[in-house]
């Protein structure tokens, strides 16, 4: 059964998933660069988050090695840290959901989300995606999928 939310805690997708996890007060965790970087500068300390070294890669290869799985959100096609967490999820052998956001309304990803969750067991499920720089409309999308998976797993 689910029990934790992780990201690195970037703009968009990152900060969306911890958002719906906290509105819940659903347990959140993750891994974040030394200075606590993000695009839209130092991430809040409200996100309890890790500070490693290493900068954004390793950031993204810590959180996705600590997860059971991980759900990637895109549009259109993958990109940047959004790629390289597929790709660290496929070196690390670790189970990934691709959710591409311009295909699936929020409603239809949760649902998918919350089969990938049961089927695979996961309990921490690292999220990514997107920032909010190259995908304005991330944020809302993914926090409305993660409230609903979040609520259907309790």
């Amino acid at each position: 059964m689910l029990s934790k939310i992780i990201s690195g805690g970037q703009t968009g997708a990152d900060r969306a998933a911890l958002d719906a996890a906290l509105a819940l007060d659903f347990s959140i965790g993750g891994c974040c660069p030394v200075g606590r970087m993000a695009e839209d500068g130092p991430i809040s300390s409200v996100y309890s988050l890790e500070e490693i070294g290493g900068g954004y890669r390793q950031r993204t290869k810590k959180n996705v090695q600590d997860a059971d799985g991980t759900a990637i959100f895109y549009a259109s096609y993958l990109q940047g840290g959004t790629e390289a967490t597929a790709l660290f999820c496929i070196q690390q052998s670790k189970p990934y959901k691709l959710i591409d956001i311009e295909l699936i309304d929020p409603l239809h990803a949760a649902m998918l989300l919350a089969d990938f969750v049961h089927d695979r067991h996961i309990t921490t499920l690292n999220v990514a995606g997107s920032r909010a720089s190259t995908c304005p409309v991330m944020y809302a999308y993914v926090k409305q999928a993660i409230e609903l998976v979040i609520k259907q797993s309790r």
